[in-house]
């Protein structure tokens, strides 16, 4: 028997107990459950039951939060929020199916492309989510800002390090590829990461420019060739072409602010005479 289960009030030692086997969802509600139980007339089983539950269900959500936030995303963005009608080009079926997370365990990979403002990033960060929510562990980062860890890492004498962490990761997010033009080393970093995750991880890139054009960023013909045989052997492609998606969001909000703006502005007139109602 342990040390202290002699001694001590019930309620003070449970506390003690609960806290060394880190159950905080039971030692915050068991005398509520506890309550429920005796009024139902539930007995002991079902009472611990629904007491595990509970740690169970917490538990999970208190591991999604963790996820997210080792994921580092920008911004928490779900496919509720998505305006799939705004992006004609976009296959919904295609995206809700990886939503599912199922391509995570086939190793396989993600590429969005598409003019500026579609919500490409809106797409990934929402698959991203959803990887979390299914145990799985995400990455998130901009091209730019993965060239530049990879960079001071390389300086820093820790490159292999950090490329045993993004190769561990089983979801790599690089956004932004093709906004910000690679340096030759900076390229040939990103190429080796790509290629150590190549059938071991999944990755999602996002990109403003076609296939033809990486060369601009990557610099050079082979590098590219190299990379986009990698990349596309097991994918999913994503076409996002169309109106910016982030300007009709803005056009509407302006439009609906006007349109407030001018219900204030309406003001009702009583003539004193006739007694007659005019709004101006």
């Amino acid at each position: 028997m342990p040390i202290g289960t002699m001694s001590g009030t019930p309620q003070v030692l449970l506390t003690h107990h609960l806290k060394q086997l880190k159950l905080p969802t039971v030692l915050r509600e068991y005398e509520k459950v506890a309550r429920e139980c005796a009024q139902g007339g539930i007995d002991h089983p079902r009472y611990l039951l629904r007491l595990i539950e509970l740690e169970l269900i917490d538990r999970e959500r208190r591991t999604v939060e963790r996820r997210i936030r080792a994921a580092r995303f920008p911004a928490v963005k779900s496919f509720d929020t998505f305006d799939f009608a705004a992006i004609p080009s976009l296959n919904k079926m295609l995206v809700l199916e990886l939503a599912r997370s199922e391509y995570i365990l086939r190793r396989e990979n993600i590429i969005a492309l598409g003019n500026s403002g579609t919500g490409k990033t809106h797409v990934a960060l929402a698959l991203g989510l959803a990887a979390c929510q299914k145990g799985f562990t995400v990455a998130f980062t901009t091209a730019a800002s993965l060239v530049n860890q990879l960079m001071e890492a390389r300086d820093e004498r820790r490159l292999l390090k950090l490329q045993r962490d993004l190769q561990a990761v089983k979801l790599l997010i690089v956004d932004e590829l093709g906004y910000v033009p690679l340096s030759p080393t900076g390229a040939e970093l990103l190429f080796e990461t790509f290629s150590q995750r190549y059938e071991r991880g999944s990755t999602i890139v996002t990109s403003n420019l076609p296939f033809e054009d990486w060369t601009q960023v990557l610099r050079g013909e082979r590098l590219t060739g190299a990379l986009l045989d990698r990349l596309t052997h097991h994918v999913s492609i994503l076409t996002m072409n169309g109106d910016s998606y982030h300007l009709k969001e803005s056009a509407g909000r302006r439009r609906a602010a006007a349109r407030a703006e001018q219900n204030q502005a309406i003001t009702e007139i009583v003539d004193p005479d006739t007694g007659e109602i005019t709004t101006t």
